[in-house]
């Protein structure tokens, strides 16, 4: 350990404060898509397994502060997302009627929604869009997070990133309309103003 060395400390007296964190970027409608996505090359990524229950993945998205994870099977590769609507929505009921089983039984397996269902936007085009192009995707196919993919050394697609509508929001500083009711650009516009 003689390679390093001890680092200067001095007493603290007086008046001493604490840096307020960084609040995420405003952003408006207009603003580069990158501004909101979140980089998974620079932060890493909120993950689980298949064979978690659903209520730990629930309590490890609550100590995160997110509202999905990404599930990896055995070997690390991605199979699938699980968000806070799955685990608090209906599939658990459904799941549970249809399986005949408890609630605490239910596994992250059960109710994510599997890879083959997921959709994600390629790095190249995510370079180009704006915020509001996001926006109007995630709500044309009615989910809340969308995935960011590049290709690895071998040509392999990689997830290097996640846009949240959440995020979007409190970066925004806005509440957007419910999926269900906008899907124009209009109508979250409008939404923007009020």
């Amino acid at each position: 350990m003689s390679d390093f060395h001890i680092l200067s400390a001095r007493r603290l007296a007086g008046t001493v404060r604490i840096v307020s964190s960084a609040s995420p970027k405003a952003v408006t409608l207009l603003s580069p898509a990158l501004e909101v996505m979140t980089d998974l090359r620079y932060t890493h990524a909120a993950v689980t397994d298949t064979a978690t229950s659903m209520e730990v993945a629930n309590a490890d998205m609550i100590k995160r502060g997110v509202r999905s994870l990404l599930v990896l099977d055995g070997d690390e590769s991605l199979c699938g997302i699980i968000t806070a609507t799955d685990v608090l929505g209906e599939k658990p009921l459904r799941f549970i009627q249809e399986r005949q089983v408890k609630h605490n039984e239910i596994l992250v397996a059960d109710i994510m929604t599997p890879l083959e269902r997921l959709e994600a936007v390629a790095m190249e085009e995510v370079q180009r869009a704006r915020v509001g192009d996001i926006i109007t995707s995630l709500q044309d196919s009615g989910r809340q997070h969308t995935l960011v993919i590049e290709s690895d050394e071998g040509g392999m697609p990689v997830v290097c990133g996640i846009f949240s509508l959440t995020q979007i929001e409190k970066q925004l500083g806005v509440t957007l309309p419910s999926l269900e009711v906008a899907r124009t650009f209009t109508e979250i516009e409008a939404a923007l103003i009020h």
